[in-house]
């Protein structure tokens, strides 16, 4: 078992999760990366995520409604929405990470998450 804490990745896009995925890893972090919200909440009993990077634009389940839900069951979970919407219409998130995503924005709010 890892001693490196859960990062949580909902990214539908496969070159989007990817390149998460190696941001996080190299930021210390294990991460579980689901294509969609249904495959996150699934996972939500398993893991503890103390971060998630989730994708507005999602199928199925929207990223909003699947922050909230990771909200009610890991509260402590510092939430970090990605959109190419424009950043005034993101839903109440610990942080914004506006597409195109670079990887000096995530570090400088990765600064924030306690650990």
């Amino acid at each position: 078992m890892s001693d490196r804490q859960t990062a949580l990745v909902v990214e539908d896009s496969a070159d989007q999760r990817d390149l998460l995925r190696r941001y996080l890893d190299r930021e210390g972090f294990d991460v579980v990366a689901a294509v969609d919200a249904e495959s996150a909440i699934a996972a939500f009993g398993e893991i503890r995520p103390v971060v998630a990077v989730i994708d507005l634009l999602l199928p199925g389940i929207t990223g909003e409604e699947c922050v909230r839900l990771l909200r009610t069951r890991h509260p402590e979970c510092f939430v970090i929405v990605s959109s190419v919407l424009d950043p005034g219409e993101y839903p109440d998130a610990d942080a914004a990470l506006p597409k195109p995503i670079v990887g000096a924005d995530l570090r400088r709010i990765l600064r924030s998450v306690s650990r």
